[in-house]
């Protein structure tokens, strides 16, 4: 289900009818959101909320011709159109609309059986390439180590690139369902902004992305290693120290 957020009133009442009755997993594990996440990530859950960063008047990293927001949305919406008839989606946008993060975030939460995937392209040294996968909570580890393996099986190439990464963000920390955020690769890299300037590769990735998220659905936390230990952070803010 594609949802057009015209006010942040009108969008949490609509995002409020998006998440499905079902709140326990076929494992036991609750689907309520819960503040922390100190828990095993979800299985069985209903709703995946897909994020598309950026938008409007933030365009997030430019290169080589490419903007992230542009490319950020038609990825959501690729990855939307792979999970179609197999789970409920939402967008977060559906066109080029600003979204401050702690809106993002509060928009998301409070959702049961609900998932939160925000897009994004990275920017940084010319020499660093490759997919990034952030996560914070305990519960959001299996869906980002799964997200990460996939991507990684797409990308070609790799350099520098941190891969799967625990970090306190606004979109990882401060909803409260499991929540991760997916660089799909470097504008910043030459190589690498033109493959993701091709829209057969951004396929690709939104395929590997879905799948991904379909896996998680099905099995939980299942062969993607230990659980991390949980840490007992504040929500993250804008005057935080990058990295903190």
């Amino acid at each position: 289900m594609t949802l057009r957020l015209l006010t942040a009133g009108a969008a949490i009442l609509a995002f409020a009818s998006c998440a499905g009755p079902t709140v326990t997993s076929g494992s036991g594990n609750s689907l309520r959101h819960d503040e922390w996440g100190h828990r095993p990530g979800p299985q069985g859950f209903g709703t995946v909320i897909l994020d598309a960063g950026h938008g409007g008047k933030d365009s997030g990293a430019a290169a080589h011709g490419l903007r992230e927001k542009d490319l950020a949305l038609d990825t959501a919406k690729r990855v939307q159109r792979h999970l179609r008839g197999k789970v409920r989606t939402v967008l977060m946008r559906d066109d080029d609309e600003f979204i401050d993060l702690d809106v993002r975030a509060a928009r998301a939460s409070g959702k049961d059986g609900t998932i939160l995937v925000s897009l994004h392209y990275n920017s940084s040294g010319s020499g660093i390439r490759g997919p990034e996968t952030y996560y914070w909570r305990v519960d959001s580890h299996g869906l980002a180590t799964r997200i990460q393996r996939k991507m990684e099986a797409v990308s070609p190439a790799e350099s520098g690139n941190r891969g799967l990464v625990r970090r306190r963000l606004r979109l990882t920390r401060n909803a409260d369902i499991p929540s991760v955020l997916v660089e799909i690769g470097y504008l910043s890299n030459a190589s690498e902004a033109k493959l993701c300037g091709d829209p057969a590769y951004r396929e690709r990735m939104a395929a590997a992305v879905a799948q991904a998220i379909l896996e998680q659905q099905a099995r939980g936390d299942a062969g993607t290693g230990p659980l991390p230990k949980p840490i007992n952070a504040p929500p993250s803010r804008p005057t935080d120290a990058p990295g903190s």
